[in-house]
């Protein structure tokens, strides 16, 4: 059975695209000046930005994801970084499947 707190993280399209740009963070996002996109992750401010949204705002569908399980925030100083694990969302594909 699927978990609720990940069909409610899935369940949203601005969720959906921070998961597919955090795919490949490289290819969706500027350098930063605090850690590396590829090994530390996006800092939150930048994914925001991408989201055309309040950090605030941001921040909480970036908490929901991260409360499923399916991305890991990491503090640099005073920001947050954000991963996908992807070992829990090939997990979550498994069930997915199963499902169908």
């Amino acid at each position: 059975m699927i978990p609720v707190d990940v069909m409610r993280a899935l369940a949203s399209e601005r969720r959906l695209r921070i998961l597919e740009w955090l795919k490949d963070p490289v290819a969706h996002f500027p350098p930063q000046v605090d850690g590396d996109l590829a090994t530390d992750g996006v800092c939150s401010v930048n994914i925001a930005a991408k989201l055309g949204m309040t950090q605030p705002s941001a921040t909480g569908h970036l908490k929901i994801l991260e409360r499923a399980g399916l991305i890991r925030g990491r503090r640099v100083r005073q920001w947050v970084f954000y991963r996908r694990d992807e070992e829990r969302i090939a997990e979550i594909k498994r069930l997915i499947a199963k499902e169908l």
